[in-house]
C-alpha cells in the first residue's frame, strides 16, 4: 500500500513540522555556503547531520552542523537515535 503523504501533512504534529523546517534549513543553508564557494551543491546521499540534536537543544549554528553519509546517518538514528558516544 503507498504512503498517503496527503494525509501525513494534515496529521502532523507542530513540533514534528517544526523539526521538519530545522533540517530543511540547514541543508539550505550549508548549500549556499558551498554555492558562494564556487563548489556544488551536496549530493542526495550525504546528509547534514546535528552534533547536538534539534530536540535535545541544538540549534542551526554552522558549529553544530556537519556532513554525514546517509546510510552512515540513519544507521545511527535507529532505536534510542543519536550518535553513538565514542569509545576511550
Amino acid at each position: 500500500m503507498p504512503r498517503d503523504y496527503q494525509r501525513e501533512a494534515a496529521t502532523e504534529t507542530k513540533a514534528r513540522k517544526k523539526a521538519r523546517v530545522m533540517r530543511k534549513t540547514a541543508r539550505r543553508r550549508v548549500n549556499a555556503e558551498r554555492k558562494a564557494q564556487g563548489k556544488a551543491p551536496l549530493p542526495s546521499n550525504v546528509t547534514i547531520e546535528h552534533k547536538k540534536k534539534l530536540s535535545k537543544g541544538g540549534s542551526n549554528a554552522k558549529s553544530n552542523l556537519t556532513k554525514r553519509s546517509y546510510s552512515a546517518n540513519s544507521a545511527d538514528n535507529t532505536g534510542s537515535g543519536g550518535r553513538p558516544k565514542k569509545r576511550k
